[in-house]
This record gives structure tokens, sequence and C-alpha cells, in this order.
């Protein structure tokens, strides 16, 4: 079975599941009213390590443009509607999550 992600906005969670077998669960920060996280079924397109800025220590880009996974420069917003649609972890978590999900992996956005 394939590993895919699931993210729920409305609950703030990023769960990592192998098949139908729940994995892993990660909190997570999403999409403010005026950017909201897009809902939809994507993949996880590149990674790139130390990209600088915002992103913490890792960007895993998804196949929706200008948007991504990624770790954060303020783990104080974990669990809040912040950031400009993407979705934030704590770095330990992103990187974690990182070595456990190949480029390709399905990412399942919903409310």
């Amino acid at each position: 079975m394939a590993k895919w992600i699931d993210v729920s906005t409305s609950k703030h969670q990023l769960k990592l599941f192998d098949g139908n077998r729940l994995f892993k669960t990660y909190p997570i920060a999403v999409g403010k009213i005026l950017s909201p996280t897009p809902s939809g079924t994507y993949t996880i397109i590149n990674k790139q390590r130390n990209p600088g800025g915002p992103f913490g220590v890792l960007w895993m880009g998804l196949s929706r443009p200008h948007y991504g996974i990624h770790g954060t420069n303020n783990p104080a917003s974990i669990g809040k509607n912040v950031s400009h649609g993407c979705i934030r972890m704590f770095n330990h978590d992103v990187l974690d999550l990182s070595y456990k999900v190949p480029i390709g992996t399905r990412v399942v956005i919903h409310k």
C-alpha cells in the first residue's frame, strides 16, 4: 500500500497513512481567511532543504503551483490559520515527514 497524506484544515492536522492504516498525526498551521489553503488532491513534486525565510528547515512543493508543506520560523503559529495558503509544520515534524514520504506522494486537503 502506498503512503499518502490527509490534511484537515479545520482540525489543523496532517495525517500520514500507509494504505488505510494511520501512521502518524502532526499539528499544522494553514491559510488565513484571505488566503485559504486550497482543498483538493495534489502530489509532492519537490523537496528543498533550508529554503530560508519563513519556510523553516524544509520545503516540499505541491503540484498546485506556489503551495507546499514546509517548516516555520514561527513555531507559535502552529495550530492557527495564519499562512498564505501553505501548510506549516514544526521544523522537527516536517523533517520527520519528509523522511517518510517520497516525491509523488498524494496529498488530500479538505476542511
